[in-house]
């Protein structure tokens, strides 16, 4: 009775395995080259498909240096160990931004809060935030407009420096000045 029972199972089985297969021969499906063409600059087309056109690159902040930010003002600011106090001497570089954005109301700009590694990581971004914060509010105080101005955290993760001394440490307690 169990060589009966063994027996019908692999017939089963092998029925069932010969029922699910599929009568394509995947070897004999023919391909079609899609990649895209490019051509010399000045020709017909492109690798995007449009034909019959110039179109010029656009670079920003390469040609117009209002785009780039204040001119001569510092991109980065950096705040002592576990604080958020913006120092005394970067209040001239908040100054020269503040009085950019009151002039460019159209002119957006980020400010991106970082931290040492030293610290967990929760906490690490919640300090960055409060770096980016108060630049923020002492922007808002001089005359950008909250519409103008995000504040960003990004804890640990953009390190400036990789060392692991108090050189690379100071240069990582930052926040940095991007505009959009």
């Amino acid at each position: 009775m169990k060589r009966i029972l063994s027996l019908s199972a692999i017939i089963t089985l092998t029925a069932v395995i010969v029922g699910c297969s599929s009568g394509v021969k995947l070897n004999d499906v023919p391909v079609e080259n899609r990649a895209p063409v490019a051509t010399a600059p000045g020709g017909t087309g492109d690798a995007s498909g449009v034909t019959g056109r110039d179109v010029a690159p656009v670079l920003i902040g390469a040609t117009d240096p209002s785009l780039a930010g204040p001119t001569g003002a510092a991109r980065v600011i950096y705040f002592d160990y576990d604080s958020f106090a913006i120092k005394p001497e970067a209040q001239s570089t908040v100054e020269a931004h503040a009085r950019f954005l009151s002039a460019n109301k159209a002119r957006k700009l980020v400010i991106e809060g970082s931290t040492d590694e030293r610290g967990g990581r929760e906490y690490n971004l919640a300090l960055g935030q409060k770096r980016a914060e108060a630049v923020r509010r002492a922007l808002g105080l001089l005359g950008a407009t909250d519409a103008q101005v995000e504040a960003v955290s990004f804890g640990e993760e953009k390190p400036a420096a990789t060392g692991m001394d108090e050189d690379s440490y100071a240069k990582n307690r930052r926040a940095e000045f991007n505009y959009r």
